[in-house]
């Protein structure tokens, strides 16, 4: 069973519409106790990461998903979940993430539209196990104006848009996407299912 972690701020009906599609169990919660029986977590997430991080901290979600992680759980962050497993953030402040992912998050300065929205390519620089079977340059689907910045070797694609920007993240059994797997179509469905299977 995937438990999708709600805190306020995700984007919990396309995730679910995806799981359902697939034909895999799903509790959206923000209990712990529910959580704590799921075998894999999603850390969804849309809006601003200060608020975020508060909403997380408020609900002692924050530290049930560092537990979690430590006793090797998978976890998924999606967009601004994503954001959040980071060491920080600059979006209208400076934030503290949850710190499991080194990195910083930091605004995209690109001379294109902010915020990036639509559809880009996927340049993959660690095939496994989350983009197993993709096709090279598979399209998927974004929403962001912050990015991923980090020296650490964990970035597992990547995307151009204006410049080249790390997109995605993974160590042990964490991994982190910027795009919107549940918004990428047949792709993002491999993409879940890959987490789904692990």
């Amino acid at each position: 069973m995937i438990g999708i972690i709600d805190y306020g701020m995700g984007n919990l009906g396309s995730i679910s519409n995806a799981l359902d599609y697939m034909h895999e169990k799903w509790v959206i919660s923000s209990e712990t106790a529910v959580l704590d029986k799921a075998d894999k977590l999603i850390l969804p997430g849309l809006g601003a990461f200060g608020d975020a991080i508060q909403l997380l901290k408020e609900k002692g979600l924050d530290d049930f998903i560092r537990t979690a992680v430590s006793q090797g759980k998978p976890l998924l962050g999606i967009c601004l979940g994503m954001q959040l497993l980071f060491d920080t953030s600059t979006e209208h402040g400076q934030y503290e993430g949850l710190g499991i992912l080194e990195g910083d998050i930091i605004k995209l300065d690109v001379p294109l539209k902010i915020p990036h929205m639509g559809w880009n390519k996927l340049a993959i620089k660690k095939r496994e196990p989350l983009f197993r079977g993709l096709p090279d340059n598979s399209d998927v689907y974004f929403v962001h104006s912050y990015h991923l910045d980090t020296e650490a070797d964990i970035v597992s694609a990547t995307t151009t848009y204006g410049k080249e920007i790390q997109i995605a993240a993974q160590k042990d059994h964490v991994y982190a996407l910027q795009f919107h797997p549940e918004k990428s179509g047949e792709i993002g469905l491999q993409i879940m299912k890959n987490f789904i299977d692990l």
